[in-house]
């Protein structure tokens, strides 16, 4: 991530801890939060990420595949 997104989650994180949880964190600690969980749990939203684009395209193709046939004319021909 770029260091202006970096810089905007930081902040979300420390605004977190503000009003969720009343207790005030720097900056250091939050970016370190934000560099663990992403290092240790990251690759699974990832990975959830990657698995949602999979299926949208899965279907994307079936339709695909479906407005293909709906075109499809009779002909003397067998497939």
């Amino acid at each position: 991530m770029s260091r202006a997104e970096k810089h905007v989650i930081v902040r979300r994180i420390k605004h977190y801890f503000s009003q969720e949880l009343q207790q005030q964190i720097g900056s250091f600690d939050a970016e370190f939060m934000l560099d663990f969980f992403a290092g240790k749990i990251g690759a699974y939203f990832y990975h959830r990420g990657l698995y949602d684009v999979q299926a949208a395209l899965s279907r994307k193709i079936d339709d695909i595949q479906d407005a293909i046939l709906q075109r499809e004319q009779a002909t003397s021909l067998q497939r």
